[in-house]
């Protein structure tokens, strides 16, 4: 019998209109956005339905979005498959939808993961305006060859890898300069770099200042055993004790996203069917990066 595991999508999968034909479709998902309206003090469905994108894309702003649109897929999943929403057996997110993938796996209410998700992104937007910096994807280079990009561009400044997303796609992160000299450096060892529009060097000690707003949220929620195993993108495992998930969430904004290592994981748990729920279809694509035989579908209600 196939194994279920669920992921959910991070920053950078948001998209003006996502969610909206869900919305009007299901009520349950409507109600999450009219949830959200009260908690975060502003109308998210229309910024989601409506845009404008460069306010949807700011990050104190995509991350309750995302985290929002992708529990709503649920309900588009539901009606589609039912069977895989009872037989799911794992859970994990990338970046931010990891807390997506805690709240589905009943580790945090909705309403809890909504106002930390909105402290993060406050907290990491502020780290970012702190510091200019940005990410760089690193394309047909393997990790060797990427730590390589990484040691030449550091003499512009601080840079570090901070996603290994699958083979030949690893994301560097850092100060502006060293981003620019990482991209100069790609090119020149036969990479393809693509430099992100992001707010800051995200998952690397430049959000360092973010750490102490986020534990303060997270240790004003209460956080459960969750019902499945979450893979961290922190060590690559699942963990079952509140204050460990607790400290690793903490830890997540400021160490690599071990993206890669966490579907491999999953794997070897014997997970062997795999949903891509919430917006895009970013996740599908690493899949088939790391397994071209892996069976993933995206849960989301673009055409």
């Amino acid at each position: 019998m196939s194994q279920i595991a669920f992921l959910f999508p991070g920053q950078g999968a948001q998209h003006v209109g996502m969610g909206k034909t869900i919305a009007e479709r299901f009520p349950a998902a409507r109600r999450l956005y009219d949830q959200a309206r009260e908690i975060l003090g502003y109308d998210l469905a229309d910024l989601c339905f409506n845009g404008p994108a460069e306010r949807l894309d700011a990050t104190v702003i995509s991350q309750p979005a995302l985290f929002v649109s992708s529990l709503a897929a649920l309900e588009l999943l539901r009606e589609q498959n039912p069977a895989a929403i009872e037989g799911c057996s794992h859970a994990a997110g990338l970046s931010l939808g990891e807390y997506t993938a805690l709240v589905f796996a009943g580790a945090m209410t909705f309403e809890d993961g909504l106002r930390v998700v909105k402290r993060r992104g406050e907290a990491m937007q502020a780290a970012a305006d702190a510091n200019p910096s940005g990410m760089v994807s690193a394309l047909l280079l393997d990790r060797e060859k990427v730590e390589q990009v990484r040691e030449g561009a550091s003499v512009a400044g601080q840079i570090w890898i901070a996603n290994y997303l699958c083979p030949g796609n690893t994301v560097l992160s850092g100060e502006k300069p060293a981003c620019a000299k990482a991209v100069e450096v790609i090119e020149q060892i036969g990479g393809k770099p693509i430099p992100l529009t992001v707010a800051g060097a995200f998952h690397t000690p430049l959000m360092q200042s973010a750490c102490s707003a986020l534990d303060e949220a997270l240790r004003g929620v209460t956080i459960q055993p969750p019902r499945i195993p979450v893979v961290s993108n922190v060590d690559a495992r699942s963990h079952s004790d509140p204050e460990e998930i607790r400290q690793l969430l903490v830890r997540q904004v400021v160490q690599p996203v071990l993206w890669e290592d966490s579907v491999r994981a999953l794997l070897a748990a014997g997970a062997t069917q795999f949903f891509e729920v919430g917006p895009g279809k970013v996740l599908k694509g690493l899949m088939k990066r790391i397994d071209r035989k892996l069976d993933c579908q995206s849960i989301n209600d673009t055409p």
